[in-house]
């Protein structure tokens, strides 16, 4: 997409499997804010039994349990839409169980390694203990983000390899390993935030509305800004 009068397709894949802690809020998100700049917009929920599509702007993977998350990359993998989005350029946006299957491979609850679909250069596995809480974490500059909140519910552990870059550094919280947060490559990005990630950190909704879109006017501060400053006062 390359202006506004074209149409921004949110693409929200497999809501039957991987939606736990409202992460459908990132969709809703993206698109009140493409949609107060006079973006016209459409959201494309994909089911598990669906084939995933090729011409999506920007695609959203939540977080979900054991069993959906192994039947979720099993599918992606088998499907392969959204390796060839990403491959187009793209922008994905993977919240916990979605971020650890887009990499290289991710454990099962046993810790056994799982082919991921192989969009981003990590790997995951099991650590000692879960990770429960808020966290606070500094975006690396270049993303033109700042500081972000979040709350994060997972035992995992995520290695990052050459071709990708850490998202954040924590301030507070697990996420990747205790010292860094998410990570990226290209316009494909991963973390483990929920809240929901993007409308507790409008800035990182608009770098991915960016993404797409190229420039955008800023708008008139809001609830989502204040949110975005409440969670990180209560956090700290």
């Amino acid at each position: 997409m390359s202006d506004t009068s074209s149409v921004l397709r949110i693409v929200w894949i497999y809501p039957d499997l991987l939606s736990t802690y409202g992460d459908q809020g990132n969709a809703l998100i993206l698109r009140r804010r493409a949609e107060l700049r006079g973006i016209r917009t459409e959201i494309v929920h994909v089911h598990s039994s669906d084939a995933v599509p090729v011409e999506g702007d920007i695609y959203l993977l939540g977080g979900g349990e054991d069993r959906p998350q192994i039947l979720a990359a099993e599918r992606l993998r088998a499907d392969g839409g959204l390796k060839r989005a990403a491959e187009r350029g793209a922008a994905v946006f993977a919240v916990c169980a979605g971020y650890q299957i887009i990499g290289e491979s991710y454990g099962d609850d046993a810790d056994n390694p799982l082919p991921g679909v192989g969009i981003l250069d990590i790997r995951s596995g099991r650590g000692e203990t879960r990770a429960v809480g808020e966290i606070v974490a500094d975006c690396d500059p270049a993303l033109g983000v700042g500081r972000i909140t979040g709350f994060e519910n997972h035992q995992g552990r995520t290695a990052l390899g050459s071709s990708a870059l850490p998202m954040s550094q924590t301030v507070k919280g697990i996420g990747n390993d205790g010292h860094t947060e998410g990570a990226y490559q290209g316009q494909v990005l991963g973390t483990y935030l929920h809240g929901p990630a993007l409308p507790r950190n409008p800035e990182l909704a608009d770098m991915l509305i960016r993404w797409r879109v190229g420039q955008i006017p800023p708008l008139q501060p809001s609830w989502g800004e204040q949110l975005h400053q409440e969670r990180l006062a209560a956090a700290l």
